[in-house]
Formats: structure tokens, C-alpha cells, sequence
């Protein structure tokens, strides 16, 4: 609930409309729902990534365009799409978030909602471009029925690790290595 709550509820409130220009950097745990819920609001979804091997799952996920930040500067490669109108940092490392900046349209918005450290961010890059930064937070209780309606409906679904309630230690260590697909989710049937 919280990935996805946390996701669309920042994609609905971010300012972005059909058609527009909207970039997920990381496709892990948040970003996994980030990428479909963009495409299925009708936003240009353009994922951003390290490594080649992510392309094929971001456009799996729904995504049109997929940025290899290893190969290429996503900045630079957003500004080469129109530049986005909003980039939702899923990630936890706030030099991925610094690099995409530059990559945001006049007027657009980097909403953090991945929990980093401090963030570097050049003030003409900000000014220049009417640009700015925003974090979000999950959401509320209404929040949580609306994207479970929207998910069904638009068949949005959180890709999961299910491990029973006995390797519930095992389950734990494999998420906090980093080593999880997405999400790591207790199954208490037999």
C-alpha cells in the first residue's frame, strides 16, 4: 500500500496532464508502480534507470522511452524528449536526483519521494527554469481507496516476492540486502 499510494498520490498532485512529459528515475520498489501508473494516466513515461538490462522491464512496465543513466546523462536526454514536466525520484540517492534536474521543462517539478540524503541543487538551474523541488509524503485514508480504484481499473500491480510466514527472517534479510525484486510479502497461508 504505502509504494503505491506514495506514487500515485504524487503523480495526481504533481501537475502534470495527459500528454505530458513525465520521468520515473528508479524502477525498483516505488518506481516499479511509478512507471505503470504514469502510463496509465497518459503521461509520455520515460523511466530512467542504471544499466541495460532495466530497458526491457521499463517498457514492459509500460514506459516509451528508457534513459540508461550509466550510458547516457538523463538530463540531457530529457531535453532531447521536450524535457519532462515532472520527475518522481523514487530512488535513495540524492546524485541520481541531482543529475536528472537538468532535464526538467520550464516550470517543471522533481518530486522526491525517495528517502535520500542531502540534495544538491545549482539555484540558476532552479531559477532560469522556473524550476523546483517537492517532496511528498504517502497520503490518507481516501488516498489508499483511490489507488486501489485505480489500480484495478487501470490494472496497475505490485510485483512481489512471497515468502511463508516461517522464513519471515529470510524474507527480512533478503529485502534489507537490496537484493529484492520490488517488494518482499509474507504469505500467512499453508
Amino acid at each position: 500500500m504505502c509504494a503505491g499510494i506514495t506514487t500515485f498520490n504524487a503523480l495526481r498532485n504533481s501537475g502534470a496532464r495527459p500528454g505530458d512529459v513525465v520521468g520515473v528515475l528508479g524502477i525498483g520498489g516505488l518506481g516499479h508502480l511509478g512507471v505503470q501508473f504514469a502510463a496509465k494516466m497518459g503521461f509520455k513515461t520515460v523511466a530512467i534507470a542504471r544499466g541495460k538490462d532495466k530497458g526491457p522491464l521499463a517498457k514492459k512496465l509500460g514506459a516509451l522511452h528508457y534513459i540508461d543513466s550509466q550510458e547516457k546523462n538523463p538530463a540531457a536526454e530529457l531535453t532531447k524528449l521536450g524535457g519532462a514536466k515532472v520527475i518522481i525520484a523514487t530512488v535513495t540517492n540524492a546524485d541520481a536526483m541531482t543529475a536528472v534536474l537538468g532535464g526538467l521543462a520550464a516550470n517543471g517539478v522533481l518530486m522526491v519521494i525517495g528517502a535520500a540524503g542531502p540534495l544538491s541543487v545549482d539555484p540558476i538551474l532552479l531559477i532560469s527554469g522556473r524550476r523546483s523541488v517537492k517532496g511528498w509524503y504517502s497520503g490518507t485514508s481516501i488516498d489508499s481507496q483511490d489507488t486501489l480504484k485505480f489500480s484495478a481499473l487501470a490494472g496497475v500491480q505490485s510485483m512481489n516476492e512471497i515468502f511463508p510466514l516461517e522464513r519471515a527472517s529470510e524474507a527480512y534479510e533478503r529485502m534489507m540486502s537490496g537484493k529484492a525484486r520490488f517488494r518482499v510479502v509474507l504469505s500467512m497461508e499453508r
